[in-house]
């Protein structure tokens, strides 16, 4: 008799937290957790589910305090309580992807990025994207993996600040390494008394706005020798 009974107390506490819920509790796990990674506010859990304030209030807490479910940070929304199954992360609309952490603008890490990249750029005198992002990985100043678009998004940003220019390759000179048309990097040299930044004369080379970049060749056509604007250029 007492194996009988030690089977059936073994059999209950094996069950999963999930196998213990109410019939209004699991309503309502089964509605967040059918959300995945974008999670759920409140509001719509009541709406969903029809289901009255304090019973939603109530299972909520149940569902935490079985680990079933957690709350998030919803940079959207961030005075909302939002929740999902904790069996999913929160995707980037939610969590505003690598530059925030915890629902913040991690801003410490964003400069010091902005900085390893214009660092970068300047060792490289004119860089690609995947050039800046290898020349970065390989210096081993930072301790966390980095991809191509997240290197592209700071890259991005320091040309809206006005911290480097963005060109196209004419595959001559300091571009000779870098394929035609290849879109490239060059920091701005900034004058001496702080004011409006230099543009160098490459920032207003014709080929980094020339539709035909592409067909162009040295003997090609279409080449830089053949090109009145780039003559002009040449000339001033």
């Amino acid at each position: 008799m007492s194996r009988l009974l030690g089977q059936k107390r073994k059999q209950t506490d094996s069950k999963s937290p999930a196998e213990s819920l109410t019939e209004q509790e699991r309503i309502l796990y089964n509605v967040i957790r059918n959300k995945q990674d974008m999670g759920i506010w409140t509001r719509d859990m009541k709406r969903e589910t029809s289901l009255p304030d304090n019973v939603v209030n109530k299972s909520l807490k149940v569902l935490q305090a079985k680990n079933l479910i957690k709350e998030v940070v919803n940079i959207q929304n961030k005075g909302r309580k939002h929740y999902m199954a904790t069996e999913f992360e929160p995707s980037k609309e939610i969590t505003g992807g690598t530059w925030y952490v915890e629902g913040n603008l991690d801003t410490e890490f964003i400069q010091i990025l902005k900085e390893q990249c214009t660092k970068q750029i300047y060792k490289l005198k004119v860089a690609t994207l995947e050039g800046i992002t290898d020349s970065i990985k390989r210096s081993g100043v930072l301790n966390v993996e980095l991809t191509k678009q997240q290197i592209d998004e700071i890259v991005k940003a320091l040309v809206l600040d006005n911290e480097i220019i963005e060109l196209k390759s004419n595959g001559m000179g300091e571009f000779a390494s870098i394929p035609v048309g290849k879109i490239c990097y060059k920091c701005i040299s900034k004058g001496s008394g702080g004011g409006e930044p230099k543009i160098g004369a490459m920032a207003s080379i014709p080929c980094g706005v020339c539709p035909r970049i592409h067909q162009c060749t040295p003997d090609g056509i279409i080449s830089p020798q053949t090109c009145v604007y780039y003559n002009k250029w040449l000339d001033f």
